[in-house]
């Protein structure tokens, strides 16, 4: 199947008890055993029919053996790091989302984990950060929120050749466009809330494997922890998932034009986006992903100033999050990543006058007089 059939008909598919089109949502606690030990479900917590056919088709939709459905990203984020023990070591995107890296920093250091926040775009730089106690390597490509890109394939090769787990984090650019499992990584996360919901209606996190053992291990910390998705968030996540293509191509098709209104404007100073030609490794990104996606960053002058934006755009709201059918404007400064120092956000290139924008599918002409108006 093609990936805009196979986000409708992949996973299991249509219901084989009644046909019915859309998932039942078996919205249960338990289940009934034919006798002991002879059952299909036995607990929700550890298995329910609507979350199984969410985990299978995000495994199918990624290429991996098995998937699994959390309530949120950081759960799924922190389900993947209980994979580790005390005196590993991890190295991380250094551009990475706020909360994992507060995760990071603040939970994660409890357990004794180290991490080494590099840049992943720089293979050198991965390749210097490797000790004898590190066990996987952790990327978001592109990241949040400077956009930077790195190399899928060549990092999937260094970690294999240290026998190192592979993390990608593929929220930004979705199954439709990237798929890091073909590519030589271990393990894909989602945070699902953003473009796979697509509709700002639900809070999830995915998590898929290449390997049935793997598999396995998730399974058991996905269990004994018990941060589960919900039957109903479990269809609402299918439903989302089956108009992503459609919803993704047409927030390129707005985002590439917006991105060419700001690179023009006199008040915007530099423009973060893979799809330009001038973007860092933007020749890695058009090797490695179908789409460019519909994020983008731009700076202006002052803090000041973003919040000047900000405060008087009308169509772009002013919100967390990502990757719904409404366009999401926010400062991340003081938003995604205020859990960041601010010396290590301007290390990083996170400026006081950085805005984010998840572009939506609102008619591109009214966005664009939007930011003019905004802007002036």
């Amino acid at each position: 199947m093609r990936k805009k059939t196979r986000l409708i008909h992949g996973g299991a598919g249509v219901d084989k008890t009644v046909g019915a089109m859309s998932p039942p949502i078996y919205q249960v606690s338990t289940f009934k055993q034919e006798g002991v030990g002879n059952f299909s479900y036995e607990y929700a917590r550890t298995g329910n029919p609507t979350r199984e056919a969410l985990e299978n088709l995000i495994a199918d939709l990624e290429g991996g053996k098995r998937g699994f459905a959390f309530a949120s990203g950081m759960a799924a984020i922190s389900a993947v790091m209980d994979l580790f023990q005390t005196g590993d070591h991890i190295v991380v995107t250094d551009d990475v989302y706020g909360g994992t890296y507060r995760y990071m920093t603040k939970i994660l250091n409890r357990r004794n984990i180290d991490v080494t926040f590099v840049d992943t775009s720089n293979l050198d730089e991965v390749k210097e950060s490797i000790r004898p106690e590190t066990k996987a390597i952790y990327i978001e490509t592109p990241t949040n929120p400077l956009l930077k890109v790195s190399d899928i394939a060549a990092l999937a090769a260094i970690a294999k050749a240290s026998d190192l787990l592979f993390i990608v984090d593929n929220t930004f650019n979705t199954p439709y466009w990237q798929t890091p499992i073909e590519l030589g990584a271990n393990i894909v996360i989602h945070s699902a809330t953003k473009y796979l919901g697509g509709h700002s209606d639900v809070v999830a996190g995915l998590v898929v494997v290449d390997d049935e053992e793997l598999g396995e291990d998730i399974h058991f910390i996905q269990n004994g922890s018990g941060g589960v998705l919900a039957p109903h968030d479990s269809w609402l996540l299918m439903r989302g998932i089956r108009t992503l293509g459609v919803r993704m191509e047409e927030i390129e098709s707005n985002t590439g034009k917006i991105v060419e209104y700001l690179v023009n404007h006199p008040q915007v100073g530099k423009v973060y986006y893979p799809g330009l030609p001038e973007h860092p490794n933007h020749d890695v990104h058009a090797k490695q992903s179908g789409g460019f996606g519909g994020m983008l960053s731009f700076t202006v002058a002052s803090e000041k100033k973003a919040l000047d934006v900000l405060n008087n755009v009308k169509y772009f709201t002013l919100a967390e999050s990502l990757g719904a059918v409404e366009s999401l404007i926010s400062l991340p400064a003081k938003m995604t990543h205020a859990s960041i120092p601010r010396e290590r956000r301007l290390e990083l290139g996170i400026e006081d006058g950085l805005i984010r924008v998840s572009v939506g599918l609102e008619d591109v002409e009214d966005l664009l007089e939007d930011l003019e108006q905004a802007l002036k």
